[in-house]
């Protein structure tokens, strides 16, 4: 079956970093595109980034562009977010997924919380 087992959330100050890594398992990483999630208190769940099968497109949020970056190893089968200049508003809990046919599959979540 599908897991996707997210880490590297944490508390960071403002202006700091974190990288989050998503490793999948149960299906052929390579050739379906991953995607990144957050959702915060009382939001609706938002797409911040995703990158297409093989380390192709990437795509963003207008509001995490020019300081998130999403990339993958398919050796590892592992997704990444690197997120840097933190704002307090990129508090939430992230989820990797992804999509395979018509079912959406979700990781656990990490929680990411900035604050000084």
């Amino acid at each position: 079956q599908v897991q996707l087992v997210e880490s590297g959330g944490g508390l960071v100050q403002p202006g700091g970093s974190l990288r989050l890594s998503c490793v999948a398992s149960g299906f052929t990483f390579t050739i379906y595109t991953m995607n990144w999630y957050r959702q915060a208190p009382g939001k609706e769940r938002e797409l911040v980034a995703s990158i297409a099968a093989y380390g192709g497109n990437t795509n963003y949020s207008d509001s995490v562009k020019g300081r998130f970056t999403i990339s993958r190893d398919n050796a590892k089968n592992t997704a990444y977010l690197q997120m840097n200049s933190l704002k307090p508003e990129d508090t939430a809990v992230y989820y990797c997924n992804v999509r395979r046919s018509a079912t959406m599959h979700w990781g656990q979540g990490t929680q990411v919380t900035v604050s000084s």
